[in-house]
């Protein structure tokens, strides 16, 4: 089914992706632009990466880019991929394929001309469309009816598409949160309950990627909802999660106009306290700055509960922006619905409203009061900034002396104040 015009779309006709679909599009050979490209420019959202489908076999593909001057780069030359990169920009070109064997990632396929079946072997309906260089849209699988409908639904079969690859389990409901509307497709979501024992076969890294990316779409919290029913987020995180929490983080994060951040709204899912933030990042094998921020969110954030501006400050100085907010959001996300937002707010936006100043005492300070260099000069240091902390960051010469000369003699003789 074809007819439709993709408009608003000149990077068809021009520019780097023009110039591919031109090199291809000649000598008896077709190319479209396929896939998250099409769905999104019909959704009228912005398009990332502009992926491209070719009768022309990879051998021709580098043969037309070489004569070109455009740089080719095997990326997936058994699958039939080549990436072009034009202007600094990448295309990965993909000849027409159906699957012979399948079995998830490292399926058999075959190389054809027929852009039906090569639509058939896709994920979802809306993953399916094709548009050439004139704009015309083309469609084998329903993908339009459903991009109206905001409707993510599997290509055939749902149990036979996710027995071939179960990461498309989690594809479903990300799918969902960021381009669905209402309730997932049922039939989809039965396959997946069906299927969910095959999550466990999936490595680490690719349910990380999947799950970050769900946790920040416009649709996250219904989607994680579904999946907590339908038994998939036991499997996937080995522990408890909580439906609630994430609601009010992402109304927190929208209330003070914070972008979304995956792992800030992990914490509020699965995070109660640093345990929990330790089987996190060993089952999604999150990276390491990804385990910090989670672990940092997770440790006593019950104690910024009911905290006055100034006990806020210290806190603000000590954990510094990202991890204070971080952390006070997750106790604002676990304080309950009846929770009054105003107080919350302030704490939450204290970063934009006070900068901590750096501590000013230094161990020349402490020298000067007569200190060697040893446990005893760092032992003062850091007695002397929490006195400074609790006299509300004093910048003053006297106090600042008097702050000194106190820690310095805590620490002399036998340390006795």
């Amino acid at each position: 089914m074809s007819g439709r015009l993709l408009r608003d779309a000149p990077w068809l006709g021009s520019g780097p992706a023009g110039r591919v679909l031109e090199l291809l599009n000649r000598g008896g050979e077709e190319a479209r632009v396929v896939g998250g490209a099409v769905r999104n420019a019909l959704l009228d959202i912005p398009v990332g990466d502009i992926d491209i489908a070719t009768t022309a076999l990879p051998d021709e593909v580098i043969r037309r880019a070489r004569s070109a001057g455009i740089k080719s780069v095997p990326t997936g030359i058994a699958h039939g991929t080549v990436t072009l990169v034009v202007e600094s920009q990448p295309f990965e070109v993909t000849t027409l394929r159906e699957d012979v064997e399948t079995f998830g990632r490292k399926a058999k396929v075959a190389f054809g001309r027929d852009w039906a079946r090569d639509a058939r072997r896709r994920d979802f309906t809306i993953n399916g469309l094709s548009v050439g260089s004139d704009g015309t849209v083309h469609d084998y699988v329903g993908g339009l009816d459903d991009i109206a409908a905001r409707r993510v639904r599997f290509i055939g079969d749902p149990d036979q598409r996710i027995a071939e690859d179960f990461l498309r389990i989690l594809r479903f409901f990300r799918m969902h949160a960021a381009f669905g509307a209402g309730k997932p497709d049922r039939d989809g979501y039965l396959a997946c309950i069906r299927g969910r024992g095959g999550l466990a076969g999936l490595s680490a890294e690719r349910i990380r990627m999947e799950i970050l990316k769900l946790l920040v779409a416009d649709g996250a919290a219904q989607a994680v909802i579904a999946m907590e029913d339908g038994g998939l987020l036991l499997t996937l995180f080995g522990g408890v999660t909580y439906r609630a929490p994430l609601i009010a983080m992402i109304a927190a994060e929208r209330l003070i106009g914070l972008k979304a951040d995956p792992v800030r709204r992990l914490g509020a899912l699965g995070a109660v306290v640093t345990e929990d933030a330790k089987r996190l990042a060993i089952r999604l094998r999150l990276t390491n700055g990804e385990t910090r921020a989670l672990e940092s969110m997770a440790d006593r954030w019950w104690r910024l509960a009911g905290m006055d501006e100034a006990a806020a400050r210290r806190r603000l100085y000590r954990l510094g922006e990202p991890r204070y907010r971080d952390r006070l959001l997750l106790a604002w996300a676990r304080a309950g619905k009846d929770a009054d937002p105003a107080p919350w707010r302030e704490l939450a936006t204290l970063p934009e409203r006070w900068t901590a100043p750096k501590f000013p005492l230094r161990a020349a300070d402490f020298k000067a009061r007569g200190l060697a260099d040893g446990p005893a000069l760092g032992e003062a240091l850091a007695l002397a900034e929490d006195a400074w902390l609790a006299a509300d960051f004093p910048l003053g010469r006297a106090e600042l002396a008097a702050i000194a000369d106190h820690s310095a003699a805590c620490l002399a003789g036998d340390r006795q104040p």
